[in-house]
């Protein structure tokens, strides 16, 4: 049976189409390019087993990218904050706190860098045949020739892709598959996307990757070659570099490449016994720091800038930590969140935070953290619950260079020298009763 459509918004009010299969853990296909509409590959017999054997253990959740498919077509931004608000509409529509990700051609970058900015929620990230660079999608002979005949002839370029996708014999297959093409997107979408994702380069992001990564290449795939692999593996701690035969799923083997990848995502489930004794029924102090105004400072100062702000920030965090015994849980994207067996070793790793950042020198540096006391729980090497959730939202309550801190934080380190000052009570999201915090003062 084929699946059913469903729609979500995005931030920026576009509507984007979405497709469900199968039960479980969730894994969230991305686009391989954006003119093959998500109902064109289920439909096709020679894909269609690829889908069903994810099914099969996972939650499989498609979509069609704005612009394409069934989606929004009248849509015209292709960036790549354009394709991360298309996914985060997705997976905020379905709820998923948690999911992984897989990124394929031309979707890969923007895979990456979704996990890269919101690696909370990417619990693997699986990345096939593709690129940190854009451009490296689109350099071989044969591309460049296919692309002048797309500008020439929409319709004769949508066959020979059909047939260059299923191979020569597939007949009256391929007609329908490229049939489905022209429905799924117009020659002009599909220029204007092709010029945005050769520009995307997440080069510097892929050192911020912090899920488990699996890289998948066929060995012949006609979109880039084993050295772009090498380097996706090599970029990201710790990915794995698995190389298949053939030109990609649907000429390669299809039920190879879902095995590959359900066998990566089953031993990740395995190994989920936390490394560090985070003890969950234990007493502990959590402490969330952010980078001050990172999404201005980034559109402002340019991408390298704003990654070298967030690498001084980490570097910064972590050296805090090691002197305060404090434990990195996860890395946000743009901030670290950390716990500590005792408030005061929280409350002491803040202040030297702030007072390294001001000795830092550097005005667009600014970091603001918040802290909250509680009995948190613990999963698969990471904290959860209200303890948690509202230590997340003390931080956002706070500005550039300041400290605050919840009532019971405030209580726990009572004698121990710190000074507060009473900000009063404040209305969380989520929260139905007010939060009394306090303001660290750190500065001598």
């Amino acid at each position: 049976m084929e699946p059913r459509i469903q729609y979500a918004k995005t931030s920026d009010g576009v509507s984007i189409a979405f497709w469900t299969l199968g039960g479980g853990p969730p894994l969230v296909l991305m686009p391989s390019r954006p003119f093959f509409g998500s109902l064109v590959g289920f439909r096709n017999p020679r894909t269609r087993p690829y889908f069903d054997l994810l099914a099969t253990d996972r939650m499989t959740v498609r979509f069609d990218h704005r612009g394409f498919g069934d989606s929004d077509r009248t849509a015209t931004d292709f960036s790549l904050e354009a394709r991360m608000l298309d996914l985060k509409g997705v997976v905020d529509t379905l709820s998923l706190r948690r999911f992984a990700l897989h990124g394929v051609i031309q979707s890969g970058p923007a895979a990456i860098a979704f996990a890269a900015r919101d690696p909370e929620r990417v619990s693997h990230l699986l990345l096939h045949d593709t690129s940190a660079r854009g451009e490296d999608l689109f350099r071989s002979e044969r591309d460049r020739a296919l692309w002048q005949l797309a500008a020439a002839d929409w319709r004769l370029y949508t066959e020979l892709e059909a047939f260059m996708t299923l191979g020569w014999s597939a007949g009256g297959e391929g007609g329908r598959f490229a049939a489905g093409l022209r429905e799924s997107a117009t020659f002009e979408a599909t220029r204007a996307s092709r010029d945005a994702t050769a520009g995307y380069d997440v080069t510097d992001l892929l050192a911020q990757v912090k899920s488990p990564t699996l890289v998948v290449h066929h060995r012949a795939s006609r979109w880039v070659g084993i050295d772009a692999a090498r380097r996706l593996a090599s970029g990201i701690l710790d990915a794995r570099l698995v190389v298949l035969e053939g030109e990609g799923v649907v000429r390669g083997n299809p039920e190879e490449a879902a095995k590959t990848m359900l066998a990566f995502l089953s031993e990740g489930n395995a190994a989920s016994t936390p490394a560090r004794d985070l003890q969950p029924a234990s007493l502990l102090t959590i402490l969330f720091t952010d980078l001050t105004s990172s999404t201005s400072l980034t559109q402002r100062l340019g991408d390298a800038k704003g990654q070298e702000l967030v690498r001084a920030h980490d570097a910064i965090v972590r050296d805090a930590l090691t002197a305060h015994g404090g434990t990195e849980i996860k890395h946000t994207g743009d901030g670290i969140m950390a716990s500590f067996g005792s408030a005061s070793g929280a409350l002491e790793c803040a202040v030297a935070i702030q007072r390294s950042v001001a000795k830092h020198n550097d005005a667009n540096l600014a970091v603001h953290a918040g802290l909250n006391a509680g009995e948190p729980v613990a999963e698969a090497d990471d904290l959860f619950g209200t303890a948690v959730q509202l230590a997340r939202r003390i931080c956002d309550q706070a500005s550039g260079g300041e400290i605050l801190a919840s009532d019971v934080v405030r209580q726990l380190a009572a004698g121990k020298g710190f000074l507060f000052a009473d900000r009063g009570e404040v209305t969380m999201r989520g929260f139905e009763d007010p939060v009394r915090l306090y303001e660290v003062r750190w500065r001598d």
